[in-house]
């Protein structure tokens, strides 16, 4: 398997790991490291889609990419909700390397409106809800145009979340693979 790390440095993203935070909807870290990885058919698409924003002016903060099965646990455990969550009998796209979760930043750093936070569990944050401003709207949409352009799918409920087309042929991993263990 080939897993990626994603850094600052190496992608010109922000990383902004919400589960090494108390800052998600657990509310305490499920992750005692915030490390960013990628299966490298995701990578690729990554890279692809940090040249498109770049071409309009962004840059991604990204929260989430790949999630240890473990980790899947933990807050499918926490909140056993599939609007949401891949059930992790299943397998989520995260615990497989090949799906990411992020927003955009312009260039003054600022994350642009999307409506709602990173994983609010309602229906605003399903792609063309009407209850969001006509603004955030619009940046879901430029969003999804920059990543569906680089190659990603998108998942209908989560406007940050994106994933490898038929990401459920890759096999899910556990901690254990990474170089350094996210876990604790």
């Amino acid at each position: 398997m080939a897993l990626i790390e994603i850094t600052e440095n190496t992608h010109d993203v922000i990383l902004d790991i919400k589960y090494a935070t108390c800052d998600n909807f657990t509310g305490q870290p499920v992750y005692s490291q915030p490390h960013c990885y990628l299966h490298e058919e995701a990578e690729a698409l990554l890279r692809n889609a940090i040249e498109i924003a770049a071409l309009q002016g962004y840059q991604f903060r990204i929260f989430d990419a790949f999630r240890p099965s473990e980790a899947q646990w933990q807050l499918w455990n926490h909140t056993p909700d599939d609007e949401f969550l891949a059930d992790p009998r299943r397998g989520s796209p995260h615990s497989r390397g090949a799906a990411i979760d992020l927003t955009l930043v312009d260039e003054q750093g600022h994350d642009l409106d999307m409506g709602t936070g990173f994983d609010a569990f309602t229906p605003l944050s399903h792609h063309g809800n009407p209850g969001v401003s006509v603004e955030a709207q619009k940046n879901r949409l430029m969003l999804m145009g920059i990543m569906t352009t680089a190659g990603w799918d998108f998942f209908r409920n989560e406007w940050w979340h994106y994933q490898l087309f038929d990401a459920r042929r890759l096999p899910t991993f556990s901690d254990s693979v990474l170089p350094v263990s996210m876990m604790a």
